[in-house]
Parts: structure tokens; sequence; C-alpha cells
């Protein structure tokens, strides 16, 4: 396995806390460039802008993130995907001094008594980490009331919900946010038209991540629009960029995408992986986060990157201090 994939993440690189925190707007976390063959280049988000071209088109994620984990005395309770049928998949984790860590217990027809005298039954479940299980009430307006930010052991304290929106969050659903838009700013996204980079949504609601497992993803729900399809068919007749803000954002497109590489009005589910067999063919650039070892997206960035590229920028991540995790600095893959 390459260094690419398979890498020592020190502690120290982990953002602990939101760049505000750390007295920077969200734009100003760091901006690692690669392009091919080139050697990374380091900029600040901010400078996005300049580095992208007139009739460039981003595609970005309106999933707005919910307070999905439910705090009892001993476990928390995160709720990750709905389901047609009214139940959630969810995922059981044991409450620790800092945060919370994976809880292997539980059974089918147990019920765990929540908050505001909620019942949560246990179904069966959906995977060696996720339980199908039914609330006896409306999830949504139940964590609107009861709920808080899903929080993993790296981030120090609790941060408010809507430190955990990005700009373009309208579309409740995400059980995790949807981090690689948090750096964009409504004066970013002035400067980005300014230039003529053009912006496009889709839909798709992220499930739990949970860092400790290395898992593919499964199901979840997305939603490409005709509208940004027909921009993002377009761009690539023009010859002109198309670039994901966000794995979601190239997991949903790639979905939509056809044999031909156009992009069609999509809704549903997506079990799409994106590995480097079966490439990309709707995008042809990506921002996104710092990714952990083995993870499953490390896959999709070699597919867009190329595995030497993304070992060469991984190397000047680890060498240059970039932070980690979803409040850290950002990367931006662009091919040739």
């Amino acid at each position: 396995m390459s260094l690419a994939l398979d890498f020592d993440l020190p502690s120290h690189l982990s953002a602990h806390e939101p760049p505000e925190a750390r007295g920077l707007s969200r734009d100003a976390v760091r901006l690692m460039v690669s392009h091919g063959d080139l050697a990374p280049a380091h900029h600040r988000f901010s400078d996005l802008p300049g580095l992208l071209d007139p009739g460039d088109l981003i595609v970005v994620n309106n999933s707005a993130t919910l307070p999905a984990a439910v705090r009892l005395d001993r476990l928390a309770v995160h709720f990750s995907t709905a389901n047609e049928d009214g139940t959630w998949l969810v995922e059981l984790r044991r409450r620790t001094v800092k945060s919370s860590e994976p809880y292997g217990g539980g059974a089918p027809g147990e019920w765990l008594p929540l908050p505001g005298r909620a019942t949560l039954r246990l179904l069966g479940r959906e995977t060696p980490r996720l339980w199908r299980a039914r609330l006896d009430r409306d999830v949504k307006g139940y964590l609107r009331r009861f709920g808080v930010p899903i929080r993993y052991s790296y981030v120090d304290a609790d941060w408010p919900i809507e430190t955990y929106q990005t700009v373009f969050a309208t579309v409740p659903g995400s059980a995790e946010m949807p981090s690689a838009a948090r750096p964009f700013t409504a004066s970013l996204v002035t400067a980005l038209v300014a230039r003529g980079v053009h912006i496009a949504p889709i839909t798709l609601h992220t499930g739990v991540a949970s860092p400790e497992k290395d898992e593919p993803p499964y199901a979840e729900r997305y939603a490409v629009p005709s509208a940004t399809a027909r921009l993002v068919n377009l761009a690539r007749e023009n010859g002109n960029r198309v670039v994901a803000a966000g794995t979601t954002v190239v997991r949903a497109l790639e979905t939509a995408v056809d044999a031909d590489g156009r992009v069609s009005a999509a809704t549903g589910w997506t079990r799409h992986v994106v590995t480097p067999e079966n490439g990309v063919r709707a995008v042809t650039g990506l921002i996104t986060g710092l990714h952990e070892p083995r993870s499953s997206h490390l896959l999709m960035l070699t597919a867009i990157a190329g595995e030497a590229a993304l070992a060469r920028a991984y190397e000047a991540a680890l060498r240059e201090g970039y932070l980690w995790h979803e409040f850290g600095d950002t990367h931006l893959i662009l091919r040739h």
C-alpha cells in the first residue's frame, strides 16, 4: 500500500477546534493545490478565485447538518440515515470523558429510553456498525430539540450547530457536515461569481463516518437537479473544469453520469464507490479536506489525482503541518 493510502497521522495535525477559534476566518484555512505532475502549491482558501478560470463550474452540496447525536448517561446514539419506511440507521457509541467510542452491544428488539420520554427500538443490524431502528416520534423534530452535533475525540469541546453548517446548507438531512465546503463564505462566493466561475448545487445527505472504522460508504440519498446536470455538461463541452466541492458531490455526479460522460438529472440512493479502477467521468477537479489513513475516500482521490500526485500531496501536507478533519485545511486537486 502506498504512502498516499497508508501513513501515520500525528495527533497534533488534527484540527481540535474551528478556525474561528484560532483567530481565522473560515476562508483563511490553508489550501494545497495538486495539479498533475507539478509540485504541490500552497495557498489560502481565499485565493480560490484566482486558481480557477472564467467558465469553470464548482458543484456544491446543499445538505444541511442535523444535530444528530443524542446523549444518554452512558451511551450516545448517532442518527445517520433516514429510510423510506420511517426507520433510521443509527450508531450506538459508549460515552467517554472526551467524546465517545464504538459500542458493540445491543440486541434486536431491545429498546432504549431517550431524553424527552422518547423510545428507540433496535430492529436489526444493517452493517456491523449500524442498526436499523425506529424512534416513536418524528426524528428531525426530536433532534432539533434534544440533539447536538456529532463530535469525535479529536475535537476538544462542543460547538453549536451553526458551526457545522456550510454557506450552502438549505436542505436538512446530513448526520455530519459536508465539510469540504465549510471554508466558503458569502464574500468568497461573490468573488468567484465576479471571476466568472459558476456554482451549482446537488444534495447528498451524509451518514455517520465513525473515524475508527475503515469501511466503504453505504447507501446515501442524493439528488442531482436538471439545471446542475446541464451546467456540468456545458462546462465539459466548453473545455472548462467541473470542480466538486467534496467527495459527496463526486459520489452524486458519478452516480448520475453515463458511459459517454453526460450527467442527467437523478434522484434516489447511491452505493457508488469511486476507485482508481472505475475512475471518474463527470468531474475534473475536487476540493476536499485531508483524509485519514486507509480511508475509502483516498481511493476516490487517487482516481482523480493519480497515485503519484496524491502521494506527493500527502507527503507535503504532513511535512508542512496541514490540519486534518472537518475544521482543518483543504486540498484542491486539478486534473490535466
